[in-house]
């Protein structure tokens, strides 16, 4: 069977996904992550935060509030990792008052931290492509992302680490922001194969799953997945924006 140029580009990476929250990396490339490692590549997971928080939910009585604990996040975290097989992952704050605060930190210091610091960070791992959040109304999204453009800055090649490839991946919230800051997906990963895996993971994080009608929910996420399909005439694709390649 011929190997397609995907494929091939696709092998040869080793990649470093940097997670605002427990679940973002299933919306945005779950389904890039599991052909990669199929194909044979490298991927390593950064969870930024995990948190305990209440979230909103609907029961019999009608709309309420409900806790999900921190633990339950990273475990369910975790199993997903473990589904998607990926080389390596870790938790850079664990602190439920950083959680969806990550915007009252320094950005020096979430730079340092994507930078050199954190474990898994561009300076240990040496990533040929990073996967960011792209820019949003979620305040975590938003700080990462500046703090990501400036971790992944042009540098001297002998004295920094430079990742070649920078991509900031989708979200089913990303329809809800300023017509300047909208998600205009540029480059594109067939994901065909990969979907039921990418739904599954969804499925994992299961205190974060919500009715069919909801954005971000398991059906949402399968109608978007096939959407950006449609825009490149595949069955399912996850869209990203390109911010730098360099060959």
């Amino acid at each position: 069977m011929m190997v397609s140029i995907g494929d091939e580009f696709l092998s040869r990476q080793r990649v470093l996904v940097i997670s605002p929250h427990a679940d973002d990396e299933t919306y945005g490339c779950a389904g890039t992550i599991a052909r990669i490692k199929d194909l044979g590549g490298q991927v390593y997971v950064s969870l930024i935060s995990v948190g305990s928080l209440d979230h909103y939910a609907s029961n019999a009585d009608g709309p309420s509030m409900r806790r999900v604990t921190s633990a339950t996040r990273l475990r369910e975290f975790s199993e997903v990792m473990k589904l998607l097989e990926v080389d390596d992952w870790d938790v850079v704050y664990t602190d439920d008052a950083v959680h969806l605060a990550l915007d009252t930190l320094p950005r020096r210091e979430l730079v340092r931290l994507i930078e050199r610091d954190a474990r898994l960070s561009i300076e240990k791992v040496e990533p040929t492509l990073m996967l960011i959040p792209a820019f949003s109304y979620n305040q975590d999204h938003e700080a990462l992302f500046r703090a990501c453009i400036t971790a992944t800055r042009p540098g001297v090649r002998d004295e920094r680490h430079l990742v070649p490839y920078v991509l900031a991946y989708d979200n089913t919230s990303l329809f809800w922001s300023l017509e300047r800051e909208k998600f205009h997906a540029n480059f594109y990963v067939d994901i065909t194969e990969f979907l039921p895996v990418k739904l599954q993971a969804l499925r994992v994080h299961a205190s974060q799953v919500r009715e069919p009608a909801f954005h971000g929910s398991p059906e949402s996420l399968e109608l978007m997945s096939r959407l950006r399909g449609r825009e490149i005439s595949v069955d399912s694709a996850e869209g990203f924006m390109a911010l730098r390649a360099v060959l």
